[in-house]
């Protein structure tokens, strides 16, 4: 009975090791388990983060992409509209080289333009009724010696044959009187004169005994009725010298000719 409890006793406490042993693998089994899923959990959060920041990453990428091309088409806009100046300023450009070489051109026609005209305009005076002669002439001179002048530019010179050419329009608009000494019948006279634009030019002497008025087609002065003009001529120097209102005047005006 004794070996045989003995033998009990020896099987229990086999059984007991060997269940203590499967325990302790299972533990160590499930630790290893446990480890695994704690490592792919650690796995997982890195992971994790890797693609957030990869998404952050990603996102400011694309934000900086449209910044860029809207950066892109701003320029395309602003590019654009340089190239249609930059064409216009070659039209430019062009028009103004052109232009140079015109200038030269005419810079060169205008000394012999303004000589011509110049010529014409004393031809046009010495034709025309003998009123202010000497301040007419004396701009013509005057003009005519600029020409040769070397500090009297092209243009200078052009634009003061132009304002000559003005004045004398003027005289045609205008109504003027003024003291003259002229020569009639082969005395010289002190005379009022009275022009009355280009159509009347008329003198009364200082004493109002004698009137006259120059004829173009004689080109001479010609004596005119006391009786009909004195008065008249009297009234038209005292108009033109803003002495009287205007009025009317009985003047001698030579017929329109037919062509």
């Amino acid at each position: 009975m004794t070996v045989t409890r003995l033998k009990t006793l020896l099987g229990s406490a086999t059984l007991i090791a060997s269940l203590t042993g499967v325990s302790a693998a299972n533990a160590e089994s499930l630790d290893a388990i446990m480890q695994v899923g704690k490592d792919r959990t650690d796995d997982a959060a890195a992971s994790q983060i890797n693609i957030d920041r990869l998404a952050d990453e990603t996102r400011d990428l694309l934000s900086d992409y449209k910044t860029v091309i809207k950066q892109v088409e701003g320029l395309k806009v602003y590019n654009a509209r340089l190239d249609r100046q930059i064409e216009n300023q070659n039209r430019r450009i062009a028009d103004i080289d052109q232009s140079i070489s015109d200038s030269a051109v005419i810079q060169r026609q205008i000394p012999p333009l303004v000589t011509r005209m110049v010529d014409a305009l004393e031809q046009f005076i010495n034709l025309d009724m003998p009123f202010d002669l000497d301040t007419r002439l004396g701009n013509i001179e005057a003009v005519r010696s600029n020409l040769d002048r070397s500090d009297v530019t092209a243009a200078e010179a052009f634009r003061q044959v132009l304002e000559l050419y003005s004045i004398e329009l003027q005289y045609g608009r205008g109504i003027e009187a003024y003291s003259d000494t002229i020569t009639v019948g082969g005395s010289e006279r002190d005379v009022d004169m009275l022009r009355i634009g280009r159509v009347a030019l008329i003198y009364q002497t200082t004493d109002a005994a004698e009137s006259g008025a120059w004829n173009k087609e004689s080109a001479s002065w010609e004596a005119l009725s006391a009786s009909d003009y004195s008065a008249e001529v009297r009234k038209g120097v005292r108009i033109a010298k803003k002495q009287a209102t205007i009025d009317l005047l009985n003047m001698p005006v030579a017929a329109p000719e037919a062509n």
